[in-house]
């Protein structure tokens, strides 16, 4: 008797009703989603160390993409902001065509590939590559709220920070105050001693000879234990005697690289580094750096600092020895040593100083690199090590048998079925 009830009853409304139905499922979806990651990694999901990162930062987070329209790289982006967004609500997107804003791609030094800004309690970093270990590792810098401070030698024809012209640090300034990090000029002359609040001093490339009685303020500053920053040019002989007591020498000439052209250089004495070695300055650094008239420097084993390269190319040639032989030169140092008061004092010598400079700083990851080697030089070097996630089974393997029965399956057998079903259907509502 139900069954007979339900048979009469009008189809409009039976149809309307499943409508609305579905229509409040799809809404339930909208209003309350629900996203269950059953992949063997959790590929589609952050890790849990970026997970703890953003629920440690109360504020909000602006996020801004400027990538041409109609790029690939907006999607991938997208997918992956997305995935912060689920764990943090307050992050704030958006895409920016820079072709529509050329003002603010000059302001910002965008290149055609574009770039991603990432803003956090009034300091922000701009991206050049962007997955989850590199996003996850600006905000962590952005978080830290302590002013540290850098003391730049000036007075003897350095680059100077605040400087807008083409081989001075000017636009390097701004990134590092953007970062809470305080840049300072110093005259060594008019100075007792070096200060003792300076996080980091900072000698870049002088073109005069330093007095005897600055060299000395050098030599106590490292003795104490103090952080530097030493940035070389092939032409600055008169540092031989502190590249001596950091156990450092530069050999004659300039390095020239082999394989420029294979980079699209027609120089031969820009030399681009695309791999480096293990080091916590460049750890996750996977883009290439550029550095114009290099200054190869080897180390001295028997020095007190424990050195370890962190800029060196394979396939270098030494302009003296002209047989352009191809070896491997490293031409960056970084330096620690143990302290008596169980810290470590850490120094960076690097054969070049015009990769920083406004001329060159917005070449592909020098300001990445130029800001990695600031960072680990103050002992802010925390990282977040987000594991690398990929997929155990890419590829699926089928015998030959296989292979065919799958093929005559879905060419013949269910293409056969299917109007198989459909006839006998036909054939029995003809009998009615």
């Amino acid at each position: 008797m139900k069954l007979n009830r339900f048979r009469h009853f009008p189809r409009a409304v039976l149809t309307a009703l499943v409508l609305l139905t579905f229509m409040l499922c799809a809404w339930l979806t909208i209003q309350f989603p629900v996203q269950i990651d059953v992949s063997a990694q959790r590929n589609n999901s952050l890790s849990q160390a970026s997970t703890e990162l953003l629920a440690s930062l109360p504020e909000a987070i602006a996020i801004t993409a400027y990538i041409q329209a109609g790029s690939p790289l907006r999607l991938q982006i997208n997918d992956l902001i997305s995935k912060y967004q689920q764990a943090k609500p307050n992050i704030a997107f958006h895409f920016v065509n820079p072709d529509n804003e050329p003002e603010k791609a000059r302001e910002l030094e965008l290149g055609p590939e574009g770039a991603i800004i990432v803003e956090y309690q009034g300091r922000s970093e701009k991206l050049k590559f962007i997955d989850e270990a590199t996003l996850s590792n600006a905000l962590l810098h952005l978080a830290s709220a302590k002013t540290r401070w850098l003391s730049f030698i000036t007075g003897h024809g350095e680059r100077a920070i605040d400087g807008m012209a083409n081989f001075d640090y000017g636009v390097f300034g701004k990134q590092l105050a953007a970062r809470n990090l305080k840049s300072v000029a110093i005259h060594l002359t008019e100075l007792p001693d070096i200060p003792d609040n300076s996080g980091l001093l900072v000698l870049a490339a002088p073109s005069a000879h330093l007095l005897a009685g600055e060299l000395e303020m050098l030599r106590r500053y490292i003795d104490k234990g103090g952080n530097l920053l030493l940035l070389l040019e092939h032409d600055t002989p008169q540092l031989e005697g502190l590249l001596m007591q950091l156990g450092l020498s530069q050999l004659p000439g300039i390095m020239l690289e082999a394989k420029a052209k294979k980079f699209g250089l027609d120089n031969h004495e820009f030399v681009p580094v695309s791999q480096y070695p293990s080091h916590p300055i460049t750890r996750g650094l996977q883009i290439i750096t550029l550095f114009p008239v290099v200054s190869p420097l080897t180390h001295n084993p028997n020095s007190v600092f424990d050195a370890k390269a962190i800029l060196r190319t394979d396939t270098g040639i030494l302009s003296e020895t002209g047989d352009n032989k191809e070896q491997t030169v490293s031409f960056g140092w970084a330096l620690t040593r143990s302290l008596a008061n169980d810290k470590e004092q850490r120094i960076v010598v690097i054969g070049d100083s015009d990769f920083l400079s406004n001329a060159y700083l917005g070449n592909v990851a020098n300001l990445d690199f130029g800001l990695r080697v600031v960072n680990w030089l103050l002992h802010d070097d925390n990282y977040l090590d987000v594991p690398n996630k990929s997929a155990q089974d890419k590829q699926l393997r089928l015998n030959p048998l296989t292979v065919a029965i799958v093929g005559f399956g879905f060419l013949l057998i269910l293409p056969l079925a299917l109007v198989s079903t459909g006839l006998v259907i036909s054939w029995r509502r003809k009998r009615r």
